[in-house]
């Protein structure tokens, strides 16, 4: 993401996070697929090694491939700086309104996609690990989202298109609740569109509000990003225990919506500060 921000043209860098991030939807399928596949036939402990054996390729040749970047200002290792400049990220509103998009989406998202498979494989639907794996596939609507909401807020503004995708994440959620079964993959399909078309706006937008250490900036988004799948996902387990997967929709809707309010006072803050544009070459069109 640090990456992207420093070395990505302002104007567009919303698609390339965008494709970015569909990275991560192909990933996410091709691992739940392949991991499905690896536990009904292996076992899980070959399913781990499968995992494991990807990753360790995928690192090669992004070692390998990856262009040397040509605007980033390395610095010596210093704890105390090191400290202050992490805290002082805080000190950013809209920062920290993204921080806390990136736990609500994620807890939501990883809470769905952690439970709907218990749900799919007891009846009426009773199928088996492999069929249930195999509707990941609605990940590539993420893949197609991510780029494709990435350039509408290069276009639009980042503010409208995000909240469009956080309401899209908030209709597929509720739609899982219907009891037939195509209408709750469609409502999968979704909620995956609007994850990840969320997901890449909120993350492009963290490189261009952050004024330095950019890298940290993004490690922060993806730690909160990360803890809300920690969290998120244990806790909908209580209300998967508890209340079904009815209570696993009504975790989600309340994070999607308190998701929507933090977005709507991102989007308060972003009119009323214009210093995010400058020296980005953006407009506060492209970043409301």
């Amino acid at each position: 993401m640090a990456y992207l921000s420093e070395e990505i043209e302002p104007k567009s860098l919303g698609m390339a996070m965008g494709l970015y991030i569909s990275g991560n939807s192909i990933g996410g399928m091709a691992g739940r697929i392949i991991s499905g596949i690896l536990t009904d036939h292996f076992g899980w402990h070959m399913a781990l090694i499968g995992v494991g054996v990807i990753s360790f390729l995928s690192s090669l040749v992004f070692l390998f491939i990856l262009p040397p970047s040509s605007n980033f200002k390395p610095q010596k290792l210093a704890i105390k700086g090191l400290v202050h400049s992490m805290f002082s990220q805080f000190k950013e509103p809209g920062l920290i309104y993204l921080f806390m998009i990136a736990f609500l989406l994620m807890g939501g998202f990883v809470s769905l996609y952690n439970y709907i498979g218990f749900q799919l494989i007891t009846p009426p639907y009773s199928l088996s690990q492999t069929l249930v794996s195999f509707i990941f596939v609605v990940y590539l609507v993420g893949t197609f989202s991510s780029t494709w909401m990435g350039m509408l807020a290069d276009k639009y503004g980042k503010r409208k298109i995000l909240q469009l995708s956080l309401i899209i994440f908030l209709i597929g959620a509720c739609l899982t609740l219907h009891p037939n079964l195509w209408v709750k993959i469609l409502g999968i399909a979704i909620f995956t569109y609007g994850f990840f078309a969320g997901h890449s706006i909120a993350s492009g937008w963290v490189g261009i509000i952050a004024t330095h250490d950019k890298a940290q900036a993004a490690s922060l988004y993806l730690f909160s990003y990360y803890a809300g799948s920690s969290i998120g996902g244990t806790a909908s387990g209580t209300f998967y225990s508890n209340f079904g997967w009815s209570g696993v929709v009504t975790m989600i809707t309340v994070l999607g919506i308190t998701s929507v309010v933090v977005s709507i006072r991102l989007g308060i803050i972003t009119k009323a500060n214009t210093k995010w544009a400058s020296g980005t070459g953006l407009s506060s069109k492209n970043l409301s």
